[in-house]
């Protein structure tokens, strides 16, 4: 089967920074800030949810790269935006760029990769 997703097309979420997602709750960290955890998942939830766009019923991405760097704190109840924008895509393949902002602030960078996979197939692999 053949996908196609708009390279260079970029998707926005917001997030507001929940008590679930702070570091001395998970055990990442010993204060009440954004967890790197967090904000990757907040990354890779966006880069999936623009793939999940394209993809007909039956098909899902699974992430299978993160090179991120959280760059600056965030407190619980920050306003979080994150991008996501397709930079290449070669069959089944994507690599995203991705950013937070908090704020004006950058508070994390990186590149995100995902593949597209046949959900029953792979849940039947697992």
């Amino acid at each position: 089967m053949e996908f196609n997703l708009p390279v260079n097309e970029s998707r926005t979420k917001e997030f507001v920074v929940q008590e679930d997602q702070i570091a001395n709750f998970l055990g990442s960290g010993k204060i009440a800030v954004l967890s790197s955890p967090s904000m990757i998942l907040m990354m890779e939830q966006t880069a999936m949810l623009f793939a999940q766009e394209y993809l007909p019923e039956g098909w899902i991405t699974v992430g299978t790269r993160v090179d991120v760097s959280h760059l600056r704190a965030s407190k619980l109840g920050a306003e979080i935006i994150v991008t996501a924008k397709l930079i290449e895509f070669e069959k089944k393949h994507m690599v995203f760029v991705v950013e937070a902002l908090d704020g004006e602030h950058k508070i994390g960078e990186g590149k995100h990769e995902r593949h597209i996979v046949n959900k029953e197939k792979f849940i039947s692999r697992i």
